[in-house]
């Protein structure tokens, strides 16, 4: 019976240290690393998060933009962090499940080195004009694209915007002409000012210039109509059925973190996004919350990096 009770202690003492580390996460500051520059979709919804992981865990959550190198830069610098769960990659599809395919060498494995937390949302990008452009639909944007020169604008070579752009020449026969920002504001301000015709980007970086009229949207990509904008019809409503693009963002930490704080991480986060206040917060950016488990979302990004594949070898592009 001695001997029974001490290996039973001795395998609580083994075990303790894990289920400590679980329960006291966090005990300190997290942070958010979102590899792209303010004012993205990707650095509105880590914010959201922040605030409220803040609350919840009663430990500041900081958001930190290090954009460069098509999000390689904030990726690297998450991959090499230590495996605590302290510091979290705001990431998504886009960074994620493109830049395998698009770079000829990464610094980092975009699956061995990061483990899935939780998805976040998913959301459509919107197609968007200047608002003094002469167009209503976008029946009409294409219509004028065969009569002039349309040029769009994306956050870079390669990024989603820049493959929906792709993607849609394909699907209407048109040839719009892709021209790269560094980064999806930069292509924003140039559609504002006129230097450019259209872009294609997320919701929740147009949002604002929607309400105050400074561009016009035509439709958005996904198969249904976003809940935020429900007067902007879909791409497939505008006479191109089976259009239906709306990107996952999600959260991701250093791989090797241990899986019980991951786990409470991922709780914790999908308890947020069934709340009435982030559900509303995310609808008026133009997202959808959307929860899984981390094994879901990993099963999600193999999924994807095989389908963007095909899309980036299909429009040529590449980058070293």
């Amino acid at each position: 019976m001695m001997r029974i009770f001490a290996s039973l202690i001795a395998a609580f003492t083994l075990l303790s240290p894990l289920a400590g580390h679980a329960q006291a996460f966090p005990n300190k500051p997290v942070r958010i690393v979102v590899p792209q520059t303010p004012g993205g979709a990707s650095d509105a919804l880590a914010r959201i998060m922040a605030t409220k992981l803040a609350a919840r865990w009663g430990q500041p959550v900081v958001v930190e933009n290090k954009a460069g190198a098509g999000g390689n830069i904030g990726m690297e610098e998450v991959a090499r962090a230590p495996a605590d769960g302290y510091t979290l990659l705001m990431s998504y599809v886009g960074t994620h499940a493109i830049n395998g395919a698009l770079y000829a060498k990464l610094p980092f494995d975009p699956e061995k080195d990061f483990a899935p937390v939780a998805t976040l949302a998913v959301l459509p990008f919107v197609v968007l004009v200047n608002a003094s452009l002469p167009v209503k639909t976008l029946g009409e944007l294409v219509d004028l694209s065969r009569r002039q020169s349309v040029a769009y604008g994306s956050a870079g070579n390669g990024s989603v915007n820049h493959l929906l752009g792709e993607m849609f020449n394909a699907t209407t026969g048109v040839k719009f002409l892709h021209v790269p920002y560094r980064g999806a504001s930069p292509a924003m301000t140039d559609l504002i000012g006129g230097q450019i015709q259209t872009v294609f980007t997320s919701l929740p970086s147009a949002a604002g210039f929607i309400r105050d009229g400074r561009v016009r949207p035509l439709a958005v990509t996904s198969a249904k109509r976003s809940a935020g904008f429900p007067d902007i019809p879909t791409i497939a409503e505008s006479g191109y059925p089976g259009f239906d693009v709306a990107p996952w963002f999600g959260f991701f930490a250093t791989g090797g973190t241990p899986a019980a704080v991951v786990r409470q991480m991922n709780a914790d986060i999908n308890e947020l996004l069934r709340s009435p206040d982030v559900i509303e917060k995310f609808n008026a950016a133009g997202a959808e919350p959307f929860a899984t488990t981390p094994a879901q979302f990993g099963a999600i990004l193999k999924d994807d990096i095989a389908k963007w594949s095909k899309v980036v070898k299909a429009s040529g592009a590449k980058l070293d």
